[in-house]
């Protein structure tokens, strides 16, 4: 009898002890959203595993401050409540850094300077913001390139500007005729359309915009994950992922390179 109360007050040790564990096994988790159709930057293939430009800079960031990264995909417009809720520690879908996201939301250091493209069925004769006028346009919605084309639908002119929750969807209209042209990251439009017939890119808008990661509103991550990014820049490896995955070597003085300190309002 003694020896059984002997094993079963080792079984509830046990127990005890391993579910005190429990939360130390949770930190070790970096729990990441994205955006799960935005090739080059990050996309899921066809065995349901992320991969891309981002996906392989954030799996890095993990390693180098001792966790594992878990992405989960979301709705484009859905990372901004997931940041906010804490539901993730870090969302990557070439995120462009604003003063009016940084009132909300916390971002690291840039990485890339975007630009924006108009892409159009092959053989239009929109190659300007000028042939914008009285065209029905489309962007992703809550995506910095919907909010700089409303900014300016006066002076631009478009007919309308539809609003999307995925890429899919909107060049699919694109391609019907429902709209005439599509604003948006001309990297992810330029790799679409290479895996796509009937599509081009026919005008580049540049913008000075600058991606980053997006975290939680003054995350206690903010500043480890942000050395974690001027490390990779000072020894090559962020230059090694971009040449990857855009097939050129980044410019010498680019943002792909220069460590820089966390964003901060009124800067961007």
């Amino acid at each position: 009898m003694l020896i059984k109360r002997r094993i079963l007050t080792g079984a509830i040790t046990g127990l005890a002890l391993g579910l005190t564990s429990l939360p130390s096994l949770a930190q070790e988790v970096l729990r990441v959203g994205s955006y799960p159709a935005n090739p080059p930057w990050e996309n899921r293939n066809e065995a349901g595993d992320f991969e891309g430009f981002e996906v392989d800079i954030v799996n890095e960031i993990a390693s180098r401050i001792g966790r594992t990264a878990e992405i989960e995909g979301y709705d484009f417009r859905a990372l901004f409540v997931a940041t906010a809720s804490g539901r993730v520690d870090i969302v990557i879908s070439s995120l462009t850094i604003t003063d009016e996201r940084l009132e909300s939301q916390s971002f690291t250091q840039p990485y890339v300077e975007g630009a924006m493209g108009v892409g159009v069925r092959t053989g239009s004769e929109i190659d300007s913001l000028e042939d914008l006028r009285g065209i029905r346009i489309g962007t992703i919605a809550t995506s910095f390139p919907e909010a700089w084309m409303n900014e300016r639908a006066e002076e631009i002119g478009f007919a309308s500007n539809n609003s999307y929750d995925s890429t899919a969807s909107m060049l699919t209209d694109l391609m019907a005729g429902r709209i005439d042209a599509v604003v948006n990251d001309i990297v992810g439009l330029r790799y679409a359309f290479s895996q796509m017939n009937g599509l081009e890119v026919t005008h580049e808008i540049v913008t000075g915009e600058r991606f980053a990661m997006m975290m939680p509103k003054d995350s206690p991550l903010l500043e480890t994950v942000n050395d974690a990014i001027s490390a990779m820049k000072e020894d090559g490896t962020m230059a090694e992922i971009f040449e990857r995955w855009m097939g050129v070597a980044p410019a010498e003085d680019s943002l792909t390179v220069t460590p820089l300190p966390i964003p901060t309002p009124g800067n961007y």
